[in-house]
C-alpha cells in the first residue's frame, strides 16, 4: 500500500500526468481549435461584459492566453487542463479536511477519471470547463464557512459564487443548493450566530453589478438565448421524455464510475442520518442541483444537454467515499489502480482514435490555412490592414484568430456602421450567393464561404 506520507507527491504527479496528456494528445490530434474555443477568441477579441451567448469570464480567460501565446493551438488545451487540475485540487484539499485521510482524499480525485468530464471533453475550453475550478472551490468554502464560521470565509464563497455565474448561468443550481443547506442548519440549530450568512450575497451582487448593467442594455439577449437553448417546452410528453432521457445518459456517464467504486467496496451498504450533518452538506451540494436540474427538466419540460452537467460530479467521488468509507479495503487497492490506470490510458488513446479516423470534424477544419489565403487575397487588393471580421462565431472567429492582425469579431454590424473609421480593413463572411451579389469591395469564396473585402487600394 502507499505510503501516507508520498499520497501528497503522488497527487502532484497525478496533476501533472493529466497536465501533460490532454494538452499534447489535442495538441498532436487537432488542425483546429475546437467550436466553443473559437467561440471564446472571437468573444475576446472585443471584450465585453457578456455576450449574445454566454456572461464573459469564459472569453476573459482565453483573452489573456492570447495576449501572452497568441494564436498557438497548444496553449489554449494548456489553459483548459490549468482550470481541471485546480478544481481537482479544490476537491483534494476539501476532502483532506472533511475526511482528515489522505488516502480517502485522493481516492476522491482519482474516481473522477471514471467521469468522462473530466478527461475526453476536456481539451475543448469552453463556460462548462470555466465554472470546473469555481465549482469546486464554492463547494471547498462553503464548508469551511460551515465548519469554521469565520468572515473571510464567507467573503471568498461570494467572489468564486459571482465568478461562477459569470462563468455560465447554470451555476445558480449550486448555489441554491449552498443556500438551502445554510437554510437547513440555522433551522436545525436554532440558537446560532448567522449575521455571516449576510456577507456572501453582496459580494456575488457586487460581482455580478457590471455584468447586469450590461444586460440591461443589450435587452437581456444571454438569458433570451439560454432561455430559446432549452428548445422550451413542448407537448405533454416532453415533461416525461426528457427526464428520462436525462436519467438514462447520466446512468450511461456514470458507469465507468460506477466500475470503479466496485473495485474499492465490498459491498454497496450505508446508513442515512438527518444527523449526520456531513452527509447533508454532500448531499445539498452534489445530489440536489442534479435533482433540481432533473426537476427543471420534468416541470418545463425543457431538454437537457449532456455537457451542461460537466461541474455537476466534481463531488461524486468524495460522497460515494464518504457512504461506503465502512466498506472501504485500503489494503487491497491493487485491482481499483489497475482499473484507474487503464481509464486513465484509455481515455486519451480513444481520442487520438477518433481524431485520426475521422478528418471531418470541426477541429479538422484548415483554419489556419483559409486564414493564409484571405489574407493573401488582401495584400493584393489592399494596403491597410484587416481590423473587423463579420459573420458567425465559427467561420469569422477562425479569421479572427489566425489573421496576424487579430481583426476584432462582430456578428453583425447593426448600428455600428458609424463608428468604423475609413481606414479599418473589413471582412464579411457568410452566404457565397448573397455576398457576392451585394460586396462592394473584393469578393471571393472558400467553399462553403464567401468573404467579401472592403479596405484602402
Amino acid at each position: 500500500m502507499i505510503a501516507k506520507k508520498n499520497i501528497p507527491y503522488i497527487f502532484k504527479l497525478f496533476l501533472l500526468f493529466h497536465l501533460l496528456i490532454w494538452t499534447l494528445v489535442p495538441t498532436l490530434s487537432n488542425e483546429n481549435l475546437p467550436l466553443d474555443t473559437i467561440e471564446a477568441l472571437a468573444w475576446g477579441s472585443d471584450l465585453n461584459w457578456g455576450f449574445n451567448k454566454h456572461p464573459p469570464l469564459s472569453a476573459f480567460a482565453v483573452e489573456v492566453f492570447y495576449q501572452i501565446f497568441g494564436n498557438q493551438d497548444w496553449a489554449y488545451y494548456f489553459l483548459s487542463q490549468i482550470f481541471v487540475i485546480i478544481a481537482f485540487f479544490g476537491v483534494f484539499k476539501f476532502s483532506e479536511e472533511f475526511f482528515n485521510n489522505k488516502y480517502y482524499a485522493i481516492l476522491s480525485v482519482l474516481l473522477l477519471e471514471g467521469i468522462y468530464f473530466y478527461n475526453f471533453t476536456t481539451p475543448e475550453f469552453n463556460v462548462n470547463v470555466c465554472q470546473l475550478p469555481l465549482w469546486s472551490l464554492s463547494i471547498f468554502f462553503a464548508w469551511r464557512c460551515f465548519k469554521n464560521d469565520k468572515t473571510l470565509d464567507y467573503v471568498y464563497l461570494g467572489l468564486l459564487m459571482g465568478l461562477g455565474i459569470l462563468s455560465k448561468y447554470l451555476f445558480l443550481y449550486l448555489i441554491i443548493g449552498i443556500k438551502l443547506f445554510f437554510i437547513f442548519l440555522i433551522k436545525k440549530r436554532k440558537k446560532i450566530n448567522f449575521r455571516n450568512y449576510f456577507i456572501s450575497g453582496p459580494i456575488v451582487i457586487l460581482v455580478l453589478l457590471p455584468h447586469i448593467i450590461w444586460l440591461s442594455e443589450n435587452d437581456f439577449t444571454t438569458i433570451t438565448y439560454g432561455l430559446q437553448r432549452t428548445g422550451g417546452a413542448g407537448d405533454f410528453f416532453d415533461h416525461l421524455i426528457y427526464p428520462i432521457i436525462f436519467l438514462v445518459k447520466q446512468i450511461g456517464i456514470l458507469t465507468p464510475f460506477f466500475f470503479m467504486i466496485f473495485f474499492l467496496v465490498k459491498k454497496l451498504k450505508f446508513k442515512f442520518s438527518l444527523s449526520d450533518e456531513k452527509l447533508i452538506f454532500l448531499i445539498f451540494t452534489t445530489i440536489i442541483p442534479i435533482l433540481t436540474m432533473f426537476l427543471t427538466s420534468m416541470i418545463v419540460g425543457i431538454k437537457i444537454r449532456t455537457m451542461w452537467m460537466t461541474p455537476f460530479y466534481l463531488f461524486f467521488g468524495v460522497l460515494s467515499i464518504y457512504i461506503f468509507q465502512k466498506n472501504i479495503v485500503l489494503n487491497n487497492l491493487k485491482k481499483f489502480f489497475s482499473l484507474f490506470s487503464f481509464l486513465f490510458l484509455l481515455s486519451p488513446i480513444v481520442y487520438l482514435g477518433i481524431s485520426f479516423a475521422n478528418d471531418n470534424k470541426r477541429t479538422d477544419y484548415p483554419g489556419k490555412e483559409i486564414a493564409r489565403l484571405v489574407q493573401n487575397k488582401w495584400d493584393e487588393n489592399f494596403v491597410n490592414e484587416i481590423k473587423i471580421v463579420i459573420g458567425d462565431e465559427w467561420y469569422a472567429g477562425n479569421l479572427s484568430y489566425h489573421l496576424v492582425s487579430r481583426p476584432v469579431w462582430t456578428n453583425e454590424l447593426k448600428d455600428k456602421t458609424s463608428q468604423i473609421n475609413s481606414s479599418e480593413g473589413v471582412i464579411y463572411t457568410g452566404n457565397p450567393k448573397i455576398l457576392k451579389e451585394i460586396c462592394p469591395g473584393v469578393y471571393g469564396s472558400i467553399q462553403p464561404v464567401g468573404y467579401c473585402m472592403i479596405g484602402q487600394k
